[in-house]
């Protein structure tokens, strides 16, 4: 059983019951950054604004044969160090294979999604691949900012593209684990 924790300033007592050792780490460490997260099965991990964004992005994955290891809402005005923090929560799954970001932009900023993934690929020293699809306001500051880092981060701005892609990078990091090889990414030509 779940409760809405926007009627938790109504049903006071009811929510002083909870106790979060009965809950998901990760969901417990994501609400600290108001971020909207559940644990799925899959291997894509999923970083996006808006719960309808979100159900569409997991639904491409499907459509393109992968599973969602995630729902997670970013929401629409998320910081670069909440952003840094999804990617926390992710990469805490070792079922995660691959990432995909997909942002549309409309209050949430793409330049500040683009500080965070940045922050976060350098910090953590991610090795997962990050397919970035971004548009909306600050796009083209954010792609900037994403070629400039020199990270493995694959921008497409195309929907289908973003999650066609994350679906083969996460079948060959899988079948890599499978055999216990480690994937090195390459981007050739990217960043010139």
């Amino acid at each position: 059983m779940r409760f809405d924790d926007n009627a938790e300033f109504r049903q006071k007592e009811l929510f002083a019951l909870r106790d979060v050792t009965q809950e998901d780490p990760k969901e417990v460490d994501a609400a600290k950054f108001d971020l909207n997260y559940i644990t799925l099965d899959g291997t894509i991990g999923c970083l996006v604004n808006g719960a309808g964004l979100a159900m569409a992005t997991m639904d491409i994955i499907k459509l393109y044969g992968g599973d969602p290891a995630n729902f997670l809402d970013v929401g629409g005005s998320a910081s670069a160090q909440a952003v840094k923090e999804a990617f926390k929560i992710i990469t805490a799954d070792p079922n995660v294979h691959a990432i995909l970001v997909n942002i549309f932009g409309g209050i949430m900023r793409c330049d500040v999604i683009a500080e965070g993934i940045i922050a976060a690929a350098t910090e953590l020293n991610l090795k997962t691949p990050i397919i970035c699809r971004l548009q909306g306001t600050n796009v083209d500051e954010a792609k900037a900012l994403i070629k400039n880092s020199k990270l493995r981060i694959l921008p497409r701005d195309d929907l289908d593209e973003a999650a066609n892609l994350s679906v083969h990078l996460a079948q060959i990091v899988h079948l890599a684990r499978e055999v216990n090889l480690d994937v090195n990414f390459e981007i050739p030509d990217y960043h010139k």
